[in-house]
């Protein structure tokens, strides 16, 4: 899974290099020429190659549990240097200093509530005031049953070879080990985290994606 991660990724998230594209933007509304980031959950490093190429001046501290997929992520920036730091752990191992901005990407889903309340509330923590969060996962999509969207992006990831029986028996495994909050509860959670603003930006058949930001006081 490791090795194939940074091929079959992009294949398997609808639109994931313009996901990249877009934290890019909103982050970009508010941070300084030479910003700082934080990405939690950054093995494998894709987000991480995608920001550094595109903001030069960027430097990243990127955060994730499995040293597997932290040395994936260093050979796949290797060419940053210095700018991207890689550290195994997580968001209590993050700086506990003001970042310019914050991403999240395909791994919150992983958490329950309660964890990710906790993890929400210190990535904010280590936010300037007015900082944007992006953050984006599988979601219990507001119109029909988070089962049919489920197997819809099991299908999507298979690509050509798809088989829909076998793409709805992988959406039955994500139900039962996945935290699938509604479109509304993810927003009241990150308010309850203390960010402001929630905004849906992104949609891709069960994955949504938000922005929110550090309060300003």
């Amino acid at each position: 899974m490791v090795a194939d991660y940074a091929k079959v990724t992009p294949q398997r998230v609808p639109g994931l290099l313009d996901l990249h594209r877009m934290a890019v933007v909103m982050i970009s509304e508010t941070a300084r020429e030479d910003a700082s980031v934080l990405v939690l959950g950054a093995g494998g490093g894709l987000e991480l190659h995608s920001f550094a190429t595109a903001r030069p001046n960027w430097s990243f501290v990127g955060v994730d549990p499995s040293q597997a997929m932290l040395d994936l992520a260093a050979d796949i920036v290797k060419d940053a240097g210095s700018r991207v730091e890689l550290l195994r752990g997580d968001i209590e191992d993050a700086p506990d200093r003001p970042f310019d901005g914050a991403t999240c990407l395909l791994t919150l889903h992983f958490l329950t509530e309660a964890e990710r309340l906790h993890v929400l509330r210190g990535l904010r923590k280590r936010l300037r005031p007015g900082a944007p969060l992006i953050i984006a996962h599988h979601c219990r999509p507001k119109i029909g049953h988070a089962h049919d969207w489920l197997t819809r992006s099991a299908t999507f990831a298979a690509g050509e070879s798809a088989d829909v029986t076998i793409a709805a028996r992988s959406a039955t495994g994500m139900m039962q080990k996945l935290t699938l909050l509604s479109e509304r509860e993810e927003e009241t959670l990150m308010r309850k985290a203390g960010f402001t603003a929630p905004a849906m930006f992104y949609a891709g058949l069960s994955f949504r994606g938000w922005v929110a930001y550090a309060p300003e006081h």
